[in-house]
């Protein structure tokens, strides 16, 4: 009997129980997707019912931000050390607490966190926007920890052949959670009474903790590689509940591995693998969200109204969910690696005819979708990389300081293309130079060289 089930799990038929899982973690990245944009949905009803400027608002819309480059980071390492399971568990948790707390009437942690935010922020801060940005934080470094965790559980619960469409599959939940955010607001959320937004967000994480409790287990590639106490009894647990043979024994787990820890990323043939794949998903990302955020404002800037310019933005997601997928099945047939990076070249170009499309709706909807289908195809890619770059005992760790460090790019967008704007650029330039990030991400992906294998051979620069 075979007592290495990673070496089953890789070469076996998928289950349906697999798939199931594999659909789970589907809707918990669309939480992020939906999540992200929430405090944008709400904006609106903050302003109105607290009389408020535009630019007062503006820390309040990147606190989130902040939380998830913390959570991934942080709570990555957690769980290559506790788990994916309670690690997903516990993040979903505090991503629950953060969205109700958001509606608080009462200003909980305003007044004692108001000081603090004062130190970063210039002039006098609300104390109701520091209690907002405090649990929009907390949100984040939930979701920010679960994202991470959710694309090691993709990759441990898939086999060999359909692992890069399996993570495929994941990460295109971020644009379908944001298109229908946009989709479902738009068509019945009460944006005057905002808490609703927030609510509706809280609501759906909840519903989701007792399916993740219930119907995904712990990883069997992450309990053969750490073996807690009674790993077998557990690894059998898993394998009866995805419908696979029982096992009689623990593989061996030499005394080198055992000495293993997710300092690992940042030393011998990982620290270059690190450091690749953090800078390229750094200089994507800055790219992504340009046209993330600078889209509702530039379509009203043409003339449309703003329910127009949350029409283009919807699409924009759509487009991106379709690229998502389109990628993950060519990953299945091709090297994701290549094909990454053709995604990414290509991105380059339909941001920068982004800035010089006319003040035509159908021509920017089709270009959005277009851009989107591209720019979150390359973040598709980019996830299948980190699922085969990294080995199990730093897999999450790896993924969530790269997509935390990464985060900084979601934060350097808005304001560097701020910045180009107040220096009087036009949006064929602005748009040109911010593409430059996708081009600069695809030159230094062709460093990485990424082997075959679920554990024994790393990534390594090249």
């Amino acid at each position: 009997m075979q007592t290495d089930p990673r070496e089953s799990l890789l070469k076996s038929p998928m289950t349906v129980m697999q798939v199931v899982i594999i659909a789970i973690t589907v809707f918990l990245n669309a939480l992020d997707g939906f999540d992200v944009l929430s405090i944008s949905f709400a904006s609106p009803g903050i302003r109105a019912e607290w009389g408020l400027g535009q630019q007062a608002l503006g820390f309040v819309l990147s606190a989130e931000l902040i939380g998830m480059a913390v959570g991934s980071i942080f709570l990555g390492g957690l769980a290559d050390k506790i788990g994916r399971r309670p690690t997903v568990l516990g993040c979903l948790v505090v991503m629950a607490t953060g969205m109700y707390m958001a509606t608080s009437s009462a200003f909980v942690v305003g007044d004692v966190v108001e000081p603090v935010f004062s130190m970063f922020v210039a002039g006098e801060v609300d104390p109701r926007l520091a209690d907002l940005a405090t649990w929009r934080i907390v949100t984040g470094l939930g979701i920010g920890g679960m994202l991470a965790a959710i694309n090691a559980v993709v990759a441990e619960f898939s086999n060999e052949k359909r692992r890069d469409v399996s993570v495929a599959i994941m990460s295109i939940g971020y644009p379908v959670g944001a298109a229908a955010g946009g989709f479902i607001t738009s068509a019945g959320l009460e944006l005057a009474e905002w808490r609703s937004v927030f609510q509706f967000g809280a609501i759906a994480t909840l519903t989701l903790l007792p399916i993740v409790f219930f119907l995904v287990p712990e990883s069997v590639p992450w309990l053969a590689r750490k073996q807690p106490k009674n790993a077998l009894e557990k690894i059998n647990h898993t394998l009866r509940k995805i419908g696979k043979a029982s096992v009689t024994a623990l593989p061996v787990v030499t005394a080198e591995a055992r000495k293993r820890s997710v300092k690992d990323i940042f030393q011998g043939s990982l620290l270059p693998v690190t450091v690749i794949v953090t800078i390229a998903y750094f200089f994507h990302i800055t790219t992504f969200y340009f046209i993330v955020k600078y889209v509702p404002t530039l379509v009203v800037d043409m003339g449309f109204a703003p329910s127009s310019a949350g029409q283009v933005l919807s699409w924009l997601n759509v487009g991106g969910a379709t690229g998502g997928t389109v990628v993950g099945l060519l990953a299945m047939r091709y090297n994701v690696k290549f094909i990454t990076i053709g995604v990414m070249l290509v991105s380059t170009v339909m941001v920068t005819l982004f800035g010089r499309v006319p003040a035509d709706l159908t021509m920017l909807i089709l270009i959005c979708m277009a851009s989107g289908f591209f720019t979150n195809g390359a973040i598709t890619g980019m996830y299948a990389l980190f699922a085969r770059a990294f080995p199990t005992h730093v897999r999450v760790f790896g993924t969530g300081f790269a997509v935390g460090v990464g985060r900084g790019g979601s934060v350097l967008a808005p304001n560097l293309a701020g910045a180009l704007f107040a220096a009087q650029l036009g949006v064929p330039t602005v748009s040109m130079i911010m593409a430059i990030g996708s081009l600069l991400a695809a030159g230094v992906l062709t460093m990485l060289v990424v082997k075959t294998g679920i554990d024994t051979e790393p990534a390594r620069g090249a």
